[in-house]
């Protein structure tokens, strides 16, 4: 399991409160916290750590070219915009299945892992709150975007879009998308009406870009973790052909070594996992929409065991539907032993998708406090995540101020 340390870094100071201040990024990981608490901050940190991780054991670069810190600063930091969230006391460390970075007070020393276990090469999505900015226009390949992680999520989206053959169906409201071809838009299809995306609800145009390039990712990084090299980058393709002439070309290996070291190399550049990391997936989404959003997510999650799915949330419908989901999973380990299975099994998947459940010790909250720059993991019991939490206390503390309201309506 990866995981990460952060100190002094924009609005984290202290940083997590527990184990030496590792937070670990499990299977599902989520950030909960008020606006400036940090929540985007560790998430796109896990990004950019993510990458440099991918790019080192893919051979792409040496590690020394990250061993600087201006350039880890300005060129990889600088990818999310993070480039002034240093101090002099800034310490971060993130420790991966492969590789440990560490940035102490401007030292930057890269580590292979010497625990390391076997490394799946990642596909890593950060999907930005301002996704549906994409949606909202009529031309978003020609958009000049500012946001280089904005940009390549264009890009990814603009691949799902040409990948689509027939109607996709859509998580919400029994409705369908459709892509025209010959007009390269995006339609949304109800029982009797069609909508292009561009003039479709709020929800939708922040629905319909993550559910898209999310369905599109963890099935194409499925296809490639079953398939051969065909799946890849051009790039990729060619650093790959190189480097299979390389192997073939040394004499001093045998016909079985030379297929071993192929069989290696292929591992290393067919992605067989996706980190996909969301920010506020609720966002201009109904309760009930919300839950099916997060079903997907967790469906897409569950599709390769090597995959992450990292999101930030303000909605306290996100980790009590998230109970849910690990409640489900504990119910269904005990339906297996029971005689009627069969129709207790229909009666959960009723309730829930049965590929949207979730182990608790597959699952991390974190919750981020914006005044002391604090992290704190919430608490669970028997893996489910404990209603004491931000955003079930925001709501308490509506009751109580409306509670205040009516002793003073009493006194009139």
């Amino acid at each position: 399991m990866s995981r990460i340390r952060i100190k002094n870094f924009g609005p984290i100071k202290s940083g997590y409160n527990q184990q030496e201040g590792w937070l670990d990024i499990n299977k599902v990981t989520v950030f909960i916290g008020n606006q400036g608490s940090g929540k985007s901050t560790v998430a796109k940190l896990i990004s950019t750590f993510s990458w440099i991780e991918k790019v080192l054991v893919r051979g792409d670069y040496n590690k020394s070219r990250f061993e600087n810190d201006n350039a880890l600063k300005d060129q990889y930091i600088s990818y999310h915009r993070l480039e002034n969230y240093f101090t002099d006391e800034t310490c971060l460390e993130y420790e991966g299945d492969a590789y440990c970075i560490v940035y102490d007070k401007g030292d930057v020393k890269i580590y292979e892992n010497s625990n390391a276990k076997t490394y799946t090469l990642p596909q890593i999505m950060y999907v930005p709150a301002e996704r549906n900015f994409i949606s909202y226009v009529k031309t978003p390949k020609e958009l000049k975007l500012s946001s280089k992680s904005l940009s390549e999520f264009l890009t990814e989206f603009d691949n799902a879009r040409k990948s689509i053959k027939d109607d996709i169906d859509l998580p919400v409201n029994n409705t369908k998308l459709d892509y025209d071809q010959l007009n390269d838009s995006l339609n949304v299809l109800g029982s009797n009406y069609s909508v292009g995306l561009t003039e479709a609800s709020s929800g939708f145009q922040s629905l319909v870009p993550l559910f898209l390039v999310s369905d599109y990712l963890s099935k194409n990084v499925s296809r490639q973790s079953k398939d051969n090299a065909s799946h890849m980058s051009v790039d990729e393709k060619e650093r790959f052909k190189t480097k299979v002439q390389e192997i073939l070309q040394n004499d001093s290996l045998t016909e079985e070594q030379q297929r071993l070291a192929i069989s290696v190399l292929s591992s290393k550049f067919n992605k067989s996992s996706l980190i996909n990391i969301v920010e506020e997936p609720e966002q201009n989404l109904f309760p009930s929409s919300q839950w099916n959003i997060l079903q997907s997510l967790l469906g897409f999650n569950n599709i390769n065991v090597g995959n992450k799915l990292i999101l930030t949330t303000h909605s306290p419908y996100m980790v009590n539907f998230l109970s849910i989901a690990i409640q489900a999973e504990t119910l269904k380990n005990e339906v297996l032993k029971n005689d009627n299975k069969d129709e207790l099994l229909k009666k959960l998947d009723a309730v829930i998708e049965a590929n949207a459940i979730v182990s608790g010790d597959e699952v991390a909250i974190y919750q981020l406090n914006e005044l002391d720059g604090s992290i704190g993991k919430l608490q669970s019991f028997e893996g489910i995540p404990s209603s004491n939490n931000y955003l079930n206390n925001s709501l308490i503390q509506g009751n109580s101020m409306f509670d205040s309201l009516l002793e003073i309506e009493e006194e009139l």
